[in-house]
């Protein structure tokens, strides 16, 4: 069971001077639910080596068990250090792909060559992808394998207006998640915010926030062991 994990390169939070990128949480409970399932994981961002950490997730009310175990585990710590250029690796490679959020992947993932085309072979060959909060801006231009756009008439979720709102940065971020899914015909649905929601709709997992993203992982593998039995 081979999973790649993409994460942004992006650390500037528009033009306000501030910094941003992945969120801990919603890479480091990902990250132990594959682990702990026994999968081969590869991490990979746009431009390799340490993809930057979002420094209001790193803040103490942030913190979740996951991320304290993170914070506790050097191999995990070294491997997210080493991430592998996303370019120069293969969705045949793969079983599945995760992505986890921050606000970083609106920036870079979003408009990345060899992410979309990433999202794209694996949705056509078969393969489940994942993608949390922000991340499922990841998927403003991939397609479908009849050239759709891959969310059209879709079930999914991700981080809300109201949300974003509430973060303060609405008239900060390229697009807002909630409104760009649904302007390419998917149907969104939401919990409450800040509270865990994932929505599965065939290969496609996307999760509404942090606190949806172990659920997410958790979604992923039970899709790869559909695959599994279906095949």
């Amino acid at each position: 069971m081979n999973i790649l994990m993409v994460l942004t390169s992006h650390d500037r939070l528009g033009d306000t001077g501030k910094k941003t990128g992945f969120w801990l949480e919603e890479f480091a409970a990902p990250y132990y639910v594959f682990a702990d399932a026994g999968a081969t994981l590869t991490l990979a961002s746009p431009l390799g080596g340490q993809p930057p950490l979002d420094p209001k997730s790193d803040d103490a009310a942030s913190q979740t068990d996951a991320t304290r175990r993170f914070k506790a585990d050097k191999d995990a710590q070294s491997a997210l250090a080493a991430t592998v250029k996303l370019s120069t690796l293969k969705a045949s490679h793969f079983d599945a792909v995760f992505y986890p959020g921050g606000h970083g992947p609106l920036w870079d993932l979003a408009q990345d060559a060899a992410s979309i085309a990433l999202v794209d072979a694996m949705i056509a060959a078969g393969k489940p992808v994942a993608a949390v909060c922000h991340a499922p801006g990841v998927l403003q231009q991939a397609r479908s394998p009849d050239g759709k756009p891959l969310v059209n008439g879709k079930n999914v979720t991700g981080f809300t207006n109201t949300e974003e709102a509430a973060a303060g940065l609405s008239e900060v971020v390229p697009f807002l998640v909630e409104d760009m899914l649904k302007q390419h015909g998917a149907h969104f649905t939401k919990a409450a915010d800040w509270q865990p929601h994932v929505v599965v709709d065939g290969l496609l997992i996307t999760g509404q926030n942090p606190a949806s993203s172990e659920p997410a992982a958790k979604a992923l593998l039970a899709a790869l062991r559909r695959v599994a039995t279906a095949s």
